[in-house]
C-alpha cells in the first residue's frame, strides 16, 4: 500500500504535528509512455500524466486533500468553492469524508452534468447563479470573507502546494525535470504549482533544468494570451471556460521564468486531440485536458523540433467526466 500523498511529500508540504495526514487516495497517478503519437510527432520522448486517476477524476484532489488538511487543522466546520465542475465534485467528496459542510456555486448553464452529479451525490449544497465562473468566484469570496466558511478555490495557497506535487511525481518517473511540459490553462492555478514544484527541487539542487513551462487557453478564453478579461468565455471545454483566471499573473511568472509560452487552441484542435489521444493512445481524457496535446500538435506543425527533448502532455481530467 503506498504512502498518502499528504505522507509522501511531507517534507516539501506546509505540514507540522497538527496537520491530519487524511486521504482518499489521491496522487501517485500514472506518467505513461506514447506509443504512436510520439514517433508521429517526432519526439523523443513523449508522456501523458494521466490525472484522472485520481479519486474523484481530475487532478483537483492533489491541492483538495491540502486545502482540507489546513482547513481541519484550523477548526473549520465548513468550506465553499466556485466551479465549473471539477473544484465542486472534489470539494464535495472531501467534505463528505471528512465531515465538513461543502457549499458549491456553480454557473446555470457551464457545467457538465457528470461533475454536478458528483457534487449533489457527496452531499454538497450546490447553488447555481445566472453569470459564469468569474462571477461565482466573486460571490464565494464575499461569502467567505464574511462567514466563518474556509475558501477551497485555487485562491487557497494550499490548493496549490498539493498540487505542485504532480511536478514532484513525474521527476520521480523521469528521473529528472522533462524538457516540456504541456498544460491546460483555465484558472492558472495549475501551471502556478507545477511551475512551484519544478523551481523547488531546482532549487534543492536536484537538477540545473526546468521545463519549459507551455500553457494552452481555449481560443474563446484565453484572457492571457490577449492580455485582457474575456467577460464572457466560449469554448466546448468548459473546465476552462474561465475569462479571469484568479493565478493570471502567477502565471505568467511560471511562463517567463521557464522560457515558455501560453498560448490559444481553437476548439477544433481540442477536438481533434482528444479523438487523437482516444484512437491512437487509449487515453480519454476530458475536453479541457486535450488542450495540453493540442498545444504540443499546434507546436510540432508550426515547426517546432522536439527531437531528443522528453515532452509530458498533463491530462488533467477523465473523459467520463
Amino acid at each position: 500500500m503506498s504512502l498518502a500523498l499528504l505522507e509522501r511529500y511531507r517534507d516539501r508540504l506546509p505540514i507540522n504535528p497538527e496537520t491530519p495526514i487524511i486521504t482518499l487516495g489521491e496522487g501517485d497517478t500514472p506518467l505513461v509512455r506514447s506509443q504512436r503519437l510520439e514517433r508521429e510527432l517526432s519526439c523523443g520522448e513523449l508522456y501523458f500524466k494521466l490525472e484522472g486517476c485520481n479519486p474523484t477524476g481530475s487532478f483537483k484532489d492533489r491541492g483538495m486533500v491540502m486545502a482540507v488538511a489546513k482547513a481541519l487543522e484550523m477548526g473549520s466546520n465548513a468550506i465553499m468553492c466556485a466551479s465549473t465542475g471539477n473544484t465542486s465534485a472534489s470539494a464535495a467528496a472531501y467534505g463528505a469524508r471528512f465531515s465538513l459542510e461543502t457549499m458549491v456555486i456553480v454557473p446555470k448553464r457551464d457545467v457538465a452534468a457528470g461533475k454536478l452529479a458528483q457534487a449533489m451525490a457527496c452531499g454538497a449544497r450546490v447553488v447555481s447563479v445566472e453569470g459564469n465562473f468569474d462571477e461565482a468566484l466573486q460571490i464565494v469570496r464575499a461569502l467567505t470573507e464574511k462567514y466563518p466558511i474556509t475558501l477551497v478555490n485555487s485562491l487557497n495557497p494550499f490548493r496549490l502546494e498539493g498540487q505542485k506535487t504532480a511536478a514532484y511525481e513525474i521527476i520521480d518517473s523521469l528521473g529528472g525535470p522533462p524538457d516540456y511540459l504541456c498544460i491546460p490553462v483555465g484558472n492558472a492555478g495549475n501551471i502556478t504549482a507545477y511551475w512551484n514544484g519544478f523551481s523547488e527541487y531546482k532549487r534543492e539542487g536536484g537538477s540545473g533544468v526546468s521545463p519549459r513551462m507551455m500553457g494552452f487557453q481555449a481560443e474563446g478564453s484565453a484572457p492571457i494570451v490577449t492580455g485582457r478579461v474575456v467577460p464572457t468565455p466560449k469554448t466546448v471545454a468548459s473546465a476552462i471556460r474561465i475569462g479571469n483566471p484568479a493565478s493570471w499573473q502567477k502565471a505568467l511568472i511560471a511562463r517567463d521564468e521557464s522560457g515558455g509560452l501560453i498560448d490559444a487552441v481553437s476548439d477544433e484542435q481540442i477536438l481533434e486531440a482528444y479523438f487523437m489521444l482516444a484512437k491512437c493512445e487509449g487515453i480519454f481524457g476530458e475536453p479541457a485536458s486535450a488542450s495540453s496535446f493540442a498545444g504540443l500538435l499546434k507546436m510540432a506543425r508550426a515547426g517546432q523540433d522536439f527531437t531528443d527533448k522528453k515532452v509530458v502532455c498533463v491530462i488533467t481530467g477523465t473523459g467520463l467526466k
